[in-house]
């Protein structure tokens, strides 16, 4: 799937002051790049444009915003990126480290916003402090966040001995090293399933299935991300206790969730390309870290699913859905 989308969104138009750099008149263009099967959904493109609205720009009126999308690789990554360059794109805000890598490819110029799963392990930067080049941006830790999913879902099921895990093979193998160390300490044995397209989900699901699991893992990924309602279905069809990246994933179904806030993390990147659009250097923006993490539990879930919740993970949980 290769997509380019133009996102419209209405409401708080006229609530924000404009900075001097971006008048009316004056159209900037910002590029959204990311892997997944689909748009951006809801809370993501929202919650991206709040935040470029805390600087004056407003979709619609000095600000236009284009989406481009797929699941086919790094070389559609990259063609979508090039086509963001020579649509005049001020900034593109790339999600995931695929999608960061292919707008590399594509401009050493261009400013880059990226949120990636582990942008210094990745080498996407060179520092944390002083990212140099043209990227910057945010990491959201997701190689330790991996191994700390998993020790949740072995807390949630203490006698839990084999786990399939759905991993993105697009997004490296550093939270594939670290989630293999956890479930060794855990004494857990970890059933890779490689899903490379959205054609394969339905093909690995059922491969997961054949080492007869008692839960399933979600690797961090955009991509899986975008599958994330077809998994909670599966889950749920064939009973099997899940744990996925983000609160909304829950919120479809899921059994329970640990990573960041979703909104929070797309509307700081609004934030950041707001900064580069009045003019801060991506080169000397350090890279922000996630400061807070959430732990969701659905409790219908649970009950369907027969499980009783330990109180150590109530206690620790951030919220509830029942």
């Amino acid at each position: 799937m290769k997509r380019r989308e133009f996102i419209t969104l209405l409401g708080g138009m006229a609530a924000w002051p404009f900075p001097t750099r971006a008048q009316p008149s004056q159209i900037v263009r910002v590029a959204v790049l990311r892997s997944g099967a689909s748009s951006p959904q809801s809370p993501r493109m929202e919650a991206f444009s709040q935040g470029l609205r805390g600087s004056g720009y407003t979709q619609g009126i000095n600000l236009s915003i284009e989406v481009h999308y797929s699941d086919k690789g790094a070389a559609s990554l990259r063609d979508l990126a090039i086509e963001a360059v020579r649509s005049d794109a001020r900034v593109i805000a790339t999600f995931g480290d695929l999608a960061t890598r292919a707008a590399q490819e594509a401009t050493k110029t261009v400013p880059i916003v990226a949120t990636a799963d582990d942008i210094l392990g990745a080498e996407l930067v060179s520092s944390l402090s002083r990212p140099g080049g043209n990227t910057t941006g945010l990491t959201l830790l997701s190689t330790d966040i991996v191994a700390k999913r998993l020790e949740i879902i072995k807390q949630l099921l203490p006698s839990l001995s084999r786990v399939s895990a759905l991993w993105d093979t697009s997004a490296g193998a550093l939270q594939l090293r670290s989630a293999e160390e956890m479930a060794q300490s855990l004494s857990v044995k970890l059933h890779i399933v490689e899903v490379r397209s959205s054609d394969d989900l339905s093909g690995a699901l059922q491969t997961a299935m054949s080492s007869h699991p008692e839960a399933l893992f979600l690797f961090s990924s955009p991509f899986l991300a975008s599958l994330y309602r077809p998994i909670v279905d599966f889950a749920a069809a064939h009973r099997l206790p899940a744990i996925y990246q983000w609160k909304e994933h829950v919120s479809a179904g899921g059994l329970i969730s640990y990573g960041q806030n979703l909104a929070a993390v797309w509307r700081h990147a609004g934030v950041v390309v707001a900064k580069i659009l009045n003019g801060a250097n991506p080169a000397e923006l350090p890279i922000e870290q996630p400061t807070k993490f959430e732990l969701v539990i659905n409790l219908k879930t649970a009950n369907a699913l027969g499980l009783s919740i330990p109180p150590v993970i109530l206690i620790r949980a951030d919220e509830v859905i029942e």
